[in-house]
């Protein structure tokens, strides 16, 4: 199965599952973010991230040049609860 394929199957499996009331605040969040014009200001596809530093779990700064020697870095971004 192919990565556009799995992903319709997401979103068809999410459509099922969430109220219609929220899948509407849902899209009207990603509409009102796109009109933002944010799309213009992020990294591109194949672009490196710019560096960063952040606390950890136990509040110790770390930085993404740390993370990168010991390699690969990959990181996941949550926008937490509608």
């Amino acid at each position: 199965m192919s990565l556009a394929d799995k992903l319709a199957a997401a979103r068809a499996a999410s459509a099922g599952r969430i109220p219609p009331e929220r899948a509407a605040i849902m899209h009207r969040a990603t509409d009102d973010l796109r009109k933002s014009g944010i799309l213009d200001r992020i990294v591109a596809v194949g672009k490196p991230a710019p560096a960063f530093e952040l606390a950890n779990h136990d509040g110790r700064r770390v930085s993404s040049a740390e993370l990168l020697a010991g390699g690969p870095l990959v990181l996941s971004f949550f926008r937490g609860s509608w």
